[in-house]
């Protein structure tokens, strides 16, 4: 019975009194080895684990140790029994603040943090840095967000009485622009706008606001209104078929026009009842006639016109408020551009008719082929269109091609829209000079106010 008495611990630093350990003498002595040793003299206990020169990361990195060592304990992420010193626990505040401590290390600082005042502060200013760590996102939508959505939803599930494809480059502008008016306040509504278009030879404009380009186009789709019986929103008493410029001058002079977002939502609900109107309506209205006033055009054609001048004008608000503007979609801009393309003999024979055009140097019966030019449009939405010269019952020729134009897609929208002068754009030219000229003239020609 001479083996050592040693002072024994817990596990946790805490002792809890002496155990006789027997040496090698005591276990040949001691007849019953399962019987407890027995306990002789008053150890001298060890120094306590926790003393003045411990290391404490050394200890904070024991404790997972300790709680392995007894699994339900440390399933359960209990707190240790004697709580982690002051240094191990300003040590743990980096990995607090980045949300990486376990369980019982977040409740162990965080009631640590109630009572030392110096580590809630460090604690601050950690997730403070902890914050500046995250990216920076943008609140703008993506830009191609909204379409990708629909596409998406239409997709899976099929309009049931869809939007006719002549009236889609109509609906789809018409959101755009709307979508662009969304969030204008109303000094944007007031801010100045500069129309332009190409008149007699010479270039036109006219100041307005947002507010009266909105309108203006009001306005002008009221023609398209009145041709499918809806109202028209210079009331009952509107002249029917009168010249888009008048209806715009008539509405900007009266005394009930809307001074500024108020005219927002009489535009987007008349363009909401043309295209749900012309969908339920069915394939036939497409070639009812809308009255300009000194000319007409099928319906579709006129949606489509109505859509070209949206876009037109919705460049121009962006251009106003410095706010990017996209181009339509490809196979819109291509129906545009055909229109355009189509218009172009019948605007030479009124421009020849006026006296602003050469004459015609070959008539021919109708149908029969006359001098042709080819006019080549490149970039999206581009194509190759053939136009009839000196009539416009003519058919075209590839023989009888006299001249040829190259144009970018977006420049030619612009001349048709009269932004730009016949002479200011880029084309490239091939052939019959004069014939180029009064082209160029003519689609310059089917912009108005």
């Amino acid at each position: 019975m001479s083996g050592p008495a040693e002072w024994a611990g817990d596990g946790y630093g805490s002792p809890v009194g002496p155990v006789w350990i027997p040496g090698p003498r005591d276990a040949a002595e001691d007849p019953d080895p399962g019987r407890a040793p027995r306990v002789s003299g008053r150890p001298e206990p060890v120094a306590d684990p926790v003393a003045e020169d411990a290391d404490p990361v050394a200890e904070a990195a024991a404790e997972p140790v300790a709680l392995a060592a007894d699994p339900a304990r440390a399933a359960s992420g209990a707190v240790p029994a004697v709580p982690l010193t002051h240094a191990v626990l300003k040590s743990l505040l980096g990995a607090w603040a980045l949300a990486a401590c376990s369980a019982a290390e977040t409740r162990a600082v965080e009631d640590h943090l109630t009572e030392c005042a110096p580590c809630a502060e460090e604690a601050l200013r950690l997730r403070d840095a902890v914050g500046l760590l995250q990216p920076e996102e943008s609140l703008d939508l993506k830009p191609l967000l909204r379409s990708r959505v629909l596409e998406d939803c239409l997709g899976k599930r099929p309009a049931r009485i869809p939007v006719p494809g002549w009236a889609a480059p109509y609906d789809t502008e018409t959101a755009r622009l709307d979508a662009l008016l969304r969030d204008f306040g109303d000094a944007e509504w007031q801010t100045p706008v500069r129309l332009k278009w190409f008149e007699e030879e010479r270039r036109r404009s006219r100041w307005t606001t947002v507010a009266g380009v909105i309108g203006h186009l009001l306005t002008v789709d009221g023609l398209v209104a009145a041709a499918l019986g809806l109202d028209d929103p210079l009331g009952p008493d509107a002249p029917k078929g009168a010249d888009p410029a008048a209806r715009t001058e008539r509405f900007w002079e009266s005394s009930e026009q809307p001074a500024g977002r108020e005219v927002r939502e009489p535009w987007r609900d008349q363009g909401h009842t043309l295209v749900r109107t012309v969908s339920f309506a069915g394939g036939g209205v497409a070639e009812l006639d809308v009255d300009y006033g000194g000319f007409a055009l099928p319906l579709a054609d006129a949606f489509l016109e109505r859509a070209f001048e949206c876009w037109v004008h919705a460049w121009d608000i962006a251009e106003a408020v410095d706010y990017p503007y996209a181009m339509p979609t490809g196979p819109h801009l291509h129906r545009m551009i055909d229109l355009a393309a189509r218009l172009l003999p019948g605007a030479l024979a009124a421009r020849r008719r006026a006296g602003l055009a050469a004459p015609a140097r070959g008539l021919v019966a109708a149908g029969a082929p006359g001098r042709t030019l080819h006019l080549e449009i490149e970039g999206a939405g581009g194509g190759g269109w053939d136009i009839a010269l000196d009539s416009p019952a003519a058919s075209t020729s590839a023989e009888r091609t006299v001249a040829e134009i190259a144009l970018d897609g977006v420049e030619f929208c612009q001349l048709a829209a009269g932004h730009i002068a016949p002479e200011e754009a880029a084309a490239g030219q091939h052939g019959d000079r004069e014939a180029i000229r009064d082209v160029l003239l003519a689609a310059a020609s089917l912009s108005r106010l």
